[in-house]
């Protein structure tokens, strides 16, 4: 009997972590519960090879040898169908059903204005005493070339062709989220049991705390303020997912202000509705493509986006860092 039972015990799935920087140009983090770190390891080493694969597919910015990838559709796809990878078809079409959902606040063929602000955001970031806005004027005429309907897709023969050769699509609203969603549904088929995985605040857990069947993962939501509390909020959750858009981490300062990345497709802008909107739902592709579309408009607005989605829940917080709540997300916080 005592052998037994130190069997048992020794069979325990343990917690480990991995924090790492080499995808989607954020900080990555996994915790899972496996059997020993030799196992941890060799899961994590396929979950990573997997990430890669999608952070390639979905690099706007950098090509890779014999991989036609979004890069590669900015370049050619203004001049004839260019074939692609089916998971990047499958990203577009999400990206269109968002841009619906959305009415249009979060766009996936916005690259041709991101692409300047970007630009500026860089050259400001790296040289802060010359930082500048844009010229409105080259904001208005990039604007022109943003039609999600010149975005056209051949599902059959996995092609991509832009009808407008100057639109560029920039996924970054989704692309996070869409492949945090792919991963995670096949790491909890084939990896781990219970597990978080955390890439650039799109956070997805599935399972249990401690791998014990009953107690649900306790997620901080980051506080806006960066003089009050690290913590918002402390949330209970498990098969659910987390994703946070906010103005206090990536962006630049012109004239003593502060200019976020996400840019209001109505004003051309960085948005100014709010300091921060954190979405907690079961599926991480559409929590990243309403954080994003709720960073974009107004709260009261929002809010009722947010009440007539199913399965929804969020929590914004203004400008003055004052918190409001949709009627469910009490369901989730963790008062301990």
């Amino acid at each position: 009997m005592l052998a037994c039972c130190s069997c048992a015990v020794s069979s325990k799935p343990k917690r480990f972590s991995a924090t790492f920087f080499d995808f989607f140009d954020t900080v990555s983090t996994v915790t899972a519960y496996d059997a020993d770190q030799n196992a941890f390891d060799n899961h994590l080493a396929q979950l990573c090879q997997r990430l890669e694969e999608y952070h390639k597919l979905y690099d706007i910015y950098n090509s890779y040898d014999g991989l036609a990838n979004t890069n590669t559709l900015n370049n050619e796809a203004g001049k004839a169908p260019v074939a692609v990878d089916g998971r990047i078809i499958d990203l577009l079409e999400y990206g269109k059903e968002v841009y619906e959902l959305s009415e249009g606040k979060t766009n996936i063929c916005f690259g041709a204005v991101l692409s300047i602000w970007h630009e500026y955001r860089r050259q400001g970031t790296s040289d802060p005493e010359a930082a500048k806005l844009p010229d409105m004027d080259a904001l208005k005429a990039a604007a022109e070339h943003t039609d999600i309907n010149d975005l056209i897709i051949d599902k059959g023969n996995s092609t991509v062709y832009f009808a407008d050769p100057q639109l560029k699509l920039d996924v970054g609203a989704i692309a996070k989220g869409y492949a945090v969603k792919e991963i995670s549904e096949w790491a909890k088929e084939n990896l781990w049991s219970s597990a978080i995985i955390n890439v650039g605040g799109n956070v997805c857990v599935f399972g249990y705390k401690n791998d014990d069947g009953a107690t649900p993962w306790n997620i901080g939501i980051e506080n806006p303020n960066q003089n009050g509390n690290s913590y918002l909020e402390t949330v209970k959750l498990t098969d659910m997912s987390v994703v946070t858009s906010g103005d206090y981490q990536r962006y630049y300062t012109v004239n003593g202000k502060r200019y976020c990345h996400i840019i209001d497709p109505g004003t051309l802008m960085p948005a100014e509705y709010i300091s921060a909107v954190t979405v907690i739902c079961d599926d991480s592709a559409l929590g990243d493509a309403l954080s994003t579309t709720l960073f974009n408009m107004p709260i009261e607005q929002g809010m009722k986006l947010v009440e007539d989605t199913q399965g929804v829940e969020a929590v914004w917080t203004n400008k003055d860092y004052k918190e409001f709540y949709s009627s469910g997300f009490d369901n989730f916080i963790n008062e301990g």
